[in-house]
């Protein structure tokens, strides 16, 4: 899958033509939309969704996974397969775990710290589908979603 956005980071030693050249390149010559940020922990994208994700992993440590369900479906009106717990990358620990500590890391705020269930699915090995199991498991050699864990 490919995004039409390419993100532009810079920090405070990036000189203001590069900026330029980098973003011209990037709108012209690969058609992409640029976005540009500072050097920091986190895109904007991840800055909003790994919170999100990091509850929806808290709800289910607490076994409140149907109330999850039945309340995004219907209080949200967001289809089944468009919630935190269904979405693709969450099923991806590993990267969702890595994001998390580098955001808690730099802001030190308790919404990005990873809860201890995604710590202990990363360490067992359950990397989503490259290892046939994350937070679902997976057909064998297919990559395809089997039917949610617990």
């Amino acid at each position: 899958m490919s995004s039409s956005l390419v993100g532009a980071v810079y920090s405070l030693h990036t000189d203001a033509e590069m900026v330029i050249t980098v973003t011209e390149f990037a709108e012209h010559t690969l058609g992409r939309t640029v976005v540009r940020s500072q050097d920091r922990a986190g895109s904007v994208v991840n800055t909003l969704l790994i919170p999100y994700l990091l509850s929806a992993i808290r709800m289910a440590e607490t076994r409140l996974r149907q109330t999850l369900r039945r309340r995004r479906r219907h209080g949200t009106g967001l289809r089944s397969s468009d919630g935190p717990v269904e979405a693709r990358r969450p099923d991806r620990p590993g990267q969702v775990a890595s994001i998390a500590t580098s955001l808690y890391d730099e802001f030190k705020k308790p919404l990005y710290a990873p809860p201890p269930l995604i710590r202990s699915v990363v360490e067992a090995g359950l990397l989503g589908p490259r290892s046939g199991r994350g937070f679902r498991t997976y057909a064998p050699g297919r990559g395809a979603p089997g039917p949610p864990q617990g």
